[in-house]
């Protein structure tokens, strides 16, 4: 029975959320019923039939890969391009590109990282390494021999590690909002305005009490997250609702941040500095590189400079009055950059 279906209830206080870790499992459970809630129907109703599963022309189903459980979405025949969402989001963040992917002739299929969505909530796992071992063990378990990737946010920077781990598995990246891994860390290294703009992932080092203030008041933080990083074009009510939804379900808050507390704590220790110089290793895949100048968590001048580590084409895209989801905040845009770039790299 799928593990993805019901958020944890509300919680009235930053102090009294649900315990979430790695030791606890996501919520089982009767399989809520699909699809958005109409409007007019009460907050209460819309929750009931909130799913994970959300219905439309794609198909949702499960896969083995690097060990855990996979879900995904999957619209559309003809080379695979794989989608792969940021925080706090999850599949459904790919909506748009979904159906316009197919459209143009495309195999699409939106992924739920490890810890989040519909996906198995792991005891570990959540180091960049890994992650990215995930994402190219679910194009292999797709019966692919290559994909376009396209990451978003966190999403995007473990597109980055996929590229360096498994040269021969990219066919094109894709990175959007975020920063190569060398610039990113350099930056939280040296530059007082991104550390700032990171201010949440430095709240994430505490422990226990950031996933209990992500899901309490039926996770108001996050809709104040969602609404604080998108330029002037907001994300729409529906998926505002869904995203909050989503990192209640039990353990996800605990497991979504899990990839921000390696990326800070291992920055002094042998494993971080490994992974940095790995990171040296130039991609091979060519590069699409989508910005949003108006974005306030990942700053312009952060991820300019990513070209240095490509070995291959490489377009640098910095799109005005957007922030930090141009795929939500300026869909055709986006997607129109994005299918120019995939159909140009096809073969």
């Amino acid at each position: 029975m799928p593990l993805d279906q019901k958020p944890a209830p509300a919680q009235p206080s930053a102090v009294s959320g649900p315990a979430s870790g790695p030791e606890g499992g996501p919520e089982t459970g009767p399989e809520a019923a699909e699809g958005a809630a109409a409007p007019g129907r009460s907050e209460d109703a819309a929750a009931e039939a909130w799913s994970i599963r959300q219905s439309g022309p794609w198909k949702h189903r499960d896969l083995a890969a690097n060990g855990a459980r996979f879900h995904i979405t999957e619209l559309g025949s003809g080379p695979l391009v794989l989608l792969v969402h940021g925080w706090p989001e999850y599949w459904w963040a790919w909506r748009h590109q979904l159906t316009a992917l197919a459209e143009a002739g495309y195999r699409a299929v939106a992924l739920d990282l490890r810890g989040i969505g519909g996906s198995d909530r792991t005891p570990r796992g959540y180091d960049p390494g890994n992650l990215a071992l995930d994402i190219t063990g679910v194009i292999r378990s797709l019966g692919e021999r290559r994909a376009h990737l396209v990451g978003h946010a966190s999403g995007g920077t473990l597109a980055w590690v996929a590229a360096v781990m498994r040269p021969s598995v990219i066919q094109s990246l894709t990175a959007v909002s975020a920063a190569h891994p060398r610039d990113l860390r350099r930056a939280l290294l040296t530059d007082r305005k991104q550390i700032a703009a990171f201010d949440h992932v430095l709240g994430f080092q505490r422990p226990w009490i950031p996933e209990r203030r992500l899901v309490a008041d039926d996770a108001a933080l996050v809709g104040r997250y969602l609404d604080e990083w998108a330029g002037p074009n907001k994300l729409d009510g529906a998926a505002v609702h869904a995203y909050r939804q989503a990192i209640q379900i039990p353990s996800t808050a605990h497991c979504s941040i899990e990839p921000y507390r390696w990326l800070l704590r291992s920055m002094a220790r042998p494993d971080g500095i490994q992974f940095a110089r790995r990171m040296k290793k130039p991609i091979t895949a060519p590069t699409l590189h989508v910005q949003g100048a108006a974005d306030p968590v990942l700053l312009s001048h952060t991820a300019l400079g990513g070209g240095e580590y490509v070995a291959a084409p490489y377009r640098w895209r910095l799109l005005p009055g957007v922030g930090h989801f141009p795929h939500e905040e300026a869909p055709e845009e986006f997607t129109a950059e994005l299918l120019d770039w995939v159909g140009r790299h096809k073969e």
